[in-house]
């Protein structure tokens, strides 16, 4: 079996004057983000490596869930998740190698979302309706797949496992 975290980057800033790709994440992504790292450690939603995409505010949410979880995996800047639609990201995915048998991907909307819904075949069906009606900054989604090779990994292949939110977590309103 192999398991795939999808994380919404957290809460950003709209500070003028900066592009998007360096936009910083905002005091609410600040607080968001390792909550969601101590959910992970919590639930031992533990990834082999960790796929982030290149903006600031995706890597400003790694550096605060990281510390949180009892073990630093490997991970590495991946350009091919910047504002990438799902066929890419999936892509992503399947270039993963064999060794990895929890990925987490960190990244942003829509296509975090859509990727996702793409790769749902069955799951918890109340979490898939709360994800398709909003899928918010810091959320996570957590899908199996009954395969060996993420090569193997196909739409409408996973199972959804939930889906959370800071706000499920307590961390303030959904965003």
């Amino acid at each position: 079996m192999l398991r795939l975290l999808l994380l919404r980057h957290a809460k950003s800033s709209w500070s003028t004057g900066l592009t998007d790709r360096e936009r910083p994440l905002a005091v609410r992504g600040r607080e968001a983000a390792p909550a969601m790292g101590r959910y992970l450690a919590e639930e031992m939603l533990l990834p082999d490596l960790v796929l982030v995409s290149p903006a600031r505010r995706t890597v400003e949410t790694w550096e605060l869930v990281g510390p949180m979880l009892p073990e630093r995996p490997g991970s590495h800047l991946e350009p091919r998740i910047y504002e990438s639609k799902p066929e890419r990201l999936l892509q992503v995915v399947q270039d993963t190698e064999a060794n990895v048998r929890t990925l987490l991907m960190i990244g942003h909307n829509p296509g975090l979302e859509e990727l996702a819904a793409k790769l749902i075949g069955h799951g918890d069906r109340y979490a898939a309706a709360r994800m398709a009606q909003k899928y918010p900054t810091c959320g996570l989604v957590v899908l199996d797949f009954a395969v060996e090779d993420w090569r193997d990994v196909a739409p409408r292949g996973g199972r959804l496992d939930r889906f959370v939110t800071p706000a499920s977590l307590g961390e303030g309103p959904d965003e």
